[in-house]
């Protein structure tokens, strides 16, 4: 049977992911919105359904007879994958995990539950919910990323307007606040397979700080001492058995404090954005991610052994980071940037990752510093 794989979203996130599969000879049906489906041109089949109409791609896959589903760096599409291959007979988490790594009280909850160190939070409607919490606290809505409705409150005061920020980013209007870990923050990016996990890489991330920590850069390997490296191991384990995450790809986030604490912020069941996945763990390690959350989809999993070892990582271009600009404009000059693209040249001071206007990504055999 020719294998069919089915792509939850279309957009510039998923490109990576419709160009591997093409590659590999798969047959790629991609689900989205005609508006900013950038896949449209790329895939085999289009189908301008909303990610989030499970009932209609369910059937669009049932009469295709698709035989694999996934998506990467997009928590939308989480929830979509999930329900249809549990309904289709197809490889993925269950629904029930999908909902725990998608809504972050919910993802809170598990942690608190399976005793993984994360930050003290709570659901909250008002200023007066968090009263007895120590500040300065992180405001979020419970179901974005890129940084989307998340704020640093230094005192009670902030909260209000806060919460209605992150409520209106919301698609459900409910927020979360949790209490600020002093630390620098990583990623694991990890790929599993029957309840397995194979850590690939812990990226080093670089943030805009207060008030929200919009991240400006990625690098990998992580420079961390290796002690810490094998708490963050541990915890990323802990975390993934917790939410239930049994394959595929996921992506989870850390604070590390000055005393060496590990704290579990986030975990998302797909691979990272911002090139993490799709780029840099394959210039540091040699390991194809793209490649392997495509064969667990088809159940065709091998595990995953690092090829070489080697310095990468990513610089976002804005208003903060303008220094890159003549880096940008004469990439050709530098032998270790392997690919960039300068969007747009009037830059932002960014509040999410949206706001972004370019960047560069880099392989070397050291860590580069700009």
């Amino acid at each position: 049977m020719k294998r069919k794989l089915a792509i939850i979203g279309a957009s510039y996130l998923q490109l990576p992911l419709v160009l591997k599969a093409r590659d590999l000879g798969v047959e790629t049906h991609c689900f989205a919105w005609e508006d900013g489906a950038v896949c449209k041109t790329y895939c085999d089949f289009f189908h301008p359904v909303s990610v989030v109409d499970k009932e209609a791609i369910l059937k669009i896959c049932l009469d295709n007879q698709i035989t694999a589903i996934t998506s990467i760096a997009s928590d939308v599409a989480v929830n979509t994958v999930c329900y249809i291959a549990q309904h289709a007979g197809l490889i993925s988490n269950s629904i029930d995990s999908a909902r725990c790594s998608t809504d972050k009280h919910l993802m809170r909850q598990k942690m608190t539950e399976n005793q993984v160190n994360c930050p003290r939070f709570a659901l909250i409607k008002e200023a007066d919910d968090v009263a007895d919490f120590r500040f300065p606290v992180i405001v979020k809505p419970t179901d974005r990323s890129g940084s989307l409705g998340v704020q640093k409150v230094l005192n009670h005061a902030g909260l209000n307007d806060a919460i209605q920020r992150a409520r209106q980013e919301s698609f459900t209007a409910k927020v979360i606040v949790e209490e600020f870990i002093e630390g620098v923050e990583v990623s694991v990016e990890t790929i599993s397979w029957e309840g397995n996990h194979y850590i690939l890489a812990i990226t080093d991330k670089v943030t805009t700080g207060n008030p929200y920590f919009v991240e400006l850069e990625h690098h990998q390997p992580s420079a961390l001492p290796n002690e810490i490296q094998k708490r963050i191991k541990f915890q990323t384990i802990k975390t993934l058995d917790a939410l239930g995450i049994c394959y595929g790809a996921s992506h989870a986030e850390f604070k590390i404090t000055s005393e060496g604490e590990v704290f579990a912020i986030e975990t998302g069941a797909r691979m990272g954005g911002d090139f993490i996945g799709s780029d840099l763990v394959y210039l540091s390690t040699g390991i194809d991610f793209l490649k392997a959350v495509i064969d667990v989809a088809f159940g065709d999993f091998s595990v995953p052994h690092p090829v070489w070892s080697k310095y990468s990582g990513v610089y976002f271009l804005s208003e903060e980071t303008k220094k890159l600009l003549p880096v940008l404009k004469n990439a050709t000059n530098f032998d270790y940037i392997r690919r960039s693209e300068i969007q747009q040249e009037n830059l932002k001071q960014i509040r999410c990752s949206a706001d972004r206007s370019g960047y560069l990504i880099y392989q070397s055999d050291k860590k580069i510093i700009l």
